[in-house]
């Protein structure tokens, strides 16, 4: 390694917690990356990532901004637990007084990746990748878990999104990520600009930030399909000014969408949806919508090798009165080094393409996928059990019993009779309480899709968790009673109460929760 381009020199051998450096990765403006061993490490990961973050040579100012950073992607690590999130192993601060240079230091150790999908589409010669649809869909997987529980990457591009050993993706810095405070959240300036959409060009900045949403994810997403895709920006331009005047002039109705012919039908105008010129636009297209679509679209192109030179084809022009309506302490790091803090470039074959993953790749550690558990609900479940780790009886595979017992996992149940429908079988007048504020006007009528039905189970359980925390006995046993009956009624009874319709549904659930139940 060269030393003066380390923000933070670490030498090989030294140790952070169980961990011990073996050699650099990559270095920023804010930090350095190391990969490090578990010497004696008897369960999970040998290998990691360590970021190292110095702090005696900021000033007070950047002390101040990194802090807020940091404070950001712990807050997105604690709360985003999903497969295709990047895991957090630990964090670390340096207690080293012989060694001033790394004293105090903030250190976060990570999965080590293999390497970043910046890095494979480099490989690539400006081609495509073979696996894109599939990375796409994870990608999307990943995108819709931060969505539903109220957070905005804020620079989704391919350098922050990671690909694992077994070619499964991670979405990872989340420096520049944010929590919703409704609508919307506050950013720093910042972000890759051939990834930011047009209006957050125009957003001035206030004493939060600049006000961003979650539709800047979606424009970020439609950029990076079209990357992995065709090896191609959508947008033309030799530099990163151009191709903004490029897209202003799109978002403006002055410019045309044009997309490499080469991406088959069904992608371009799923990248052309993610591209719709303002917020309105791409509010219509949520990022489980898109997660479905990219679903479909990729078991439809598994067969397809996009590694081709791209053309260009125009696909769709906007004017202004015609445009589409509707509806992560971690230390944050330049961007350049967040593609690079996981992976290990030196294994990395040139132009090699990870092979494809089992679908049940990462989803294990949540709940058994050797059983029933419909795999097109794997992210809703995982979504919707993951909504408040501070209480340990909402999971994945609780949520996964309920559904089966409920309905069998069949998405279309409707029975009137109890005023019960969908998955989940939600009483309207109930479902209507976990609607976001904007919905709650009016009951909701059926159908149910899974995609509403089965996040807002969570919201439920998450609800009750706290009020249930003195009631004896299984805390899922009585959150599920809850469910079926009402929390006061399980507090009446000190547990599950004695109702006939419990004594025939509650040995299902528990059987049910036994088959699902990670070994």
């Amino acid at each position: 390694m060269d030393d003066q381009h380390w923000t933070v020199h670490v030498a090989a051998g030294y140790r952070v917690g169980p961990w011990q450096v073996t050699r650099g990765l990559a270095s920023g403006s804010w930090s350095s990356v190391y990969a490090a061993v578990h010497e004696g490490a008897a369960e999970g990961p040998r290998h990691a990532a360590l970021k190292f973050l110095p702090t005696g040579t900021l000033t007070p100012r950047q002390l101040s901004h990194l802090a807020a950073m940091t404070d950001r992607e712990l807050s997105a690590h604690r709360r985003l637990d999903h497969p295709h999130v990047i895991s957090v192993l630990g964090t670390y601060v340096v207690d080293d007084p012989g060694t001033p240079d790394l004293d105090g230091a903030t250190v976060i150790a990570m999965e080590l990746a293999e390497r970043s999908t910046a890095a494979a589409l480099a490989d690539a010669d400006g081609r495509g990748l073979a696996d894109a649809p599939r990375l796409i869909e994870e990608i999307c997987a990943g995108l819709a878990h931060l969505h539903a529980s109220g957070w905005v990457h804020g620079d989704l591009k391919p350098s922050n999104i990671l690909l694992m050993a077994d070619g499964s993706v991670r979405l990872a810095d989340f420096g520049l990520s944010a929590e919703l405070n409704g609508t919307h959240a506050y950013l720093p300036p910042g972000g890759s600009a051939d990834h930011m959409p047009p209006e957050r060009w125009a957003e001035g900045i206030t004493p939060d930030g600049t006000l961003v949403r979650q539709t800047a994810d979606i424009w970020a997403l439609g950029v990076t399909a079209c990357q992995l895709l065709s090896g191609r920006l959508p947008f033309p331009g030799v530099t990163s000014r151009a191709r903004m005047a490029a897209a202003s002039a799109y978002a403006e109705g002055r410019g045309n969408l044009s997309l490499p012919a080469t991406i088959p039908p069904q992608w371009q105008q799923f990248i052309a949806d993610c591209l719709a010129p303002d917020h309105a636009g791409r509010a219509a297209h949520t990022a489980a919508e898109l997660a479905r679509r990219a679903r479909a679209a990729a078991q439809g192109d598994s067969a397809t090798d996009t590694r081709t030179v791209a053309s260009s084809s125009i696909i769709r022009r906007f004017s202004r009165n015609r445009r589409t309506a509707g509806a992560v302490g971690s230390i944050a790091v330049a961007s350049c080094i967040a593609s690079l803090a996981v992976w290990k470039p030196w294994e990395a074959s040139a132009g090699a393409t990870p092979e494809p993953k089992s679908s049940a790749s990462g989803y294990e550690r949540y709940f058994r996928t050797d059983m029933d558990i419909p795999p097109q609900y794997y992210d809703l479940i995982v979504t919707a059990g993951t909504k408040c780790p501070s209480y340990p009886a909402v999971t994945p595979y609780l949520v996964a019993a309920i559904l089966k017992t409920e309905s069998n996992f069949d998405p279309t149940l409707h029975d009137p009779g109890k005023d019960e429908y969908g998955i989940a079988r939600w009483t309207p007048s109930v479902l209507q309480y976990y609607l976001p504020a904007e919905q709650r006007k009016v009951v909701p009528k059926p159908p149910f899709p899974p995609d509403m039905s089965i996040p807002h189970v969570g919201d439920f359980l998450c609800r009750f968790a706290p009020e249930l925390r003195d009631i004896p006995g299984d805390p899922r046993i009585n959150l599920v009673a809850t469910w079926r009956t009402s929390a006061e009624m399980v507090r009446a009874a000190n547990g599950v109460p004695d109702r006939p319709a419990l004594r025939e549904y509650m040995p299902r659930l528990r059987a049910n929760l036994d088959a699902y139940q990670p070994k």
